[in-house]
């Protein structure tokens, strides 16, 4: 495997206009995620940047960017042409798409999901133990359905409501993905899939064209920041961890 990790980030957020540039202990959230990501070494990390502004912010900060349409549907939109434009001889063969809302992450996450394609999966991505009752029934919180061995599985399917039902554990999915290469370009090329449009997730398009998404047990869900709220968390919790994330 060759991987390559993209961020997508653009400035029209609806919850948090200009997220990408807040400021969390005064560094902007998307390099606080890219220095993450770096960290992981699992390959180049690049930004898929909407606006200049972003990628003038991560270029500042010794990394690389590619400017994409800001109107495109998606993520995965967004990372697929700017993998296309930064390495169009096709030497990453695995694209690990990384949320830029995750200022906080653990960079092992990101190694993680892509060691999870050696199982010969077209998608991988991650999911974490429910410990709050009060997420069970949250339409928030996507809960994945999984065929489990041990730490990793086969995703069935990923729904908001609770499930599946009766005793046991529940998982929250958490939204960073690997993909082989040819998979993404496969996926962004499928029209939306009528229980994507349902359930308004993604990844069902995958899994009603019969794509293999391994999933992949994790201790802890990272720090989204998606309103002005969860930004106030995300300073309080990085600022006591100065050491860590300087």
């Amino acid at each position: 495997m060759n991987p390559i990790v993209v961020i997508p980030a653009r400035m029209a957020s609806t919850r948090l206009p200009g997220k990408p540039l807040a400021a969390i202990a005064g560094i902007p959230m998307i390099v606080r995620v890219w220095r993450q990501a770096m960290k992981a070494q699992v390959g180049p990390v690049l930004v898929a940047a909407a606006e200049p502004e972003i990628a003038d912010a991560i270029k500042a900060a010794g990394g690389d960017a590619v400017l994409t349409p800001p109107d495109l549907p998606s993520g995965s939109d967004r990372i697929h042409l700017a993998v296309e434009a930064f390495d169009p001889e096709g030497r990453h063969d695995v694209v690990v798409n990384l949320q830029g809302d995750l200022p906080a992450l653990d960079p092992a996450n990101v190694s993680d999901v892509a060691i999870a394609l050696d199982a010969g999966a077209d998608i991988a991505t991650l999911a974490a133990e429910i410990d709050d009752p009060a997420d069970f029934d949250n339409p928030n919180v996507v809960k994945p359905v999984v065929a489990w061995t041990g730490n990793r599985g086969r995703a069935l399917y990923f729904t908001r409501a609770r499930a599946p039902s009766g005793e046991g554990v529940l998982y929250h999915h958490i939204g960073i993905y690997a993909y082989q290469r040819a998979a993404l370009k496969r996926f962004v090329n499928l029209p939306a899939s009528p229980l994507e449009k349902r359930e308004k997730l993604e990844q069902l398009r995958a899994l009603e064209a019969g794509m293999h998404i391994e999933v992949v047990r994790v201790e802890t869900v990272p720090i989204s920041v998606d309103t002005p709220e969860d930004l106030k968390k995300a300073e309080a919790f990085i600022s006591a961890r100065q050491d860590i994330y300087g």
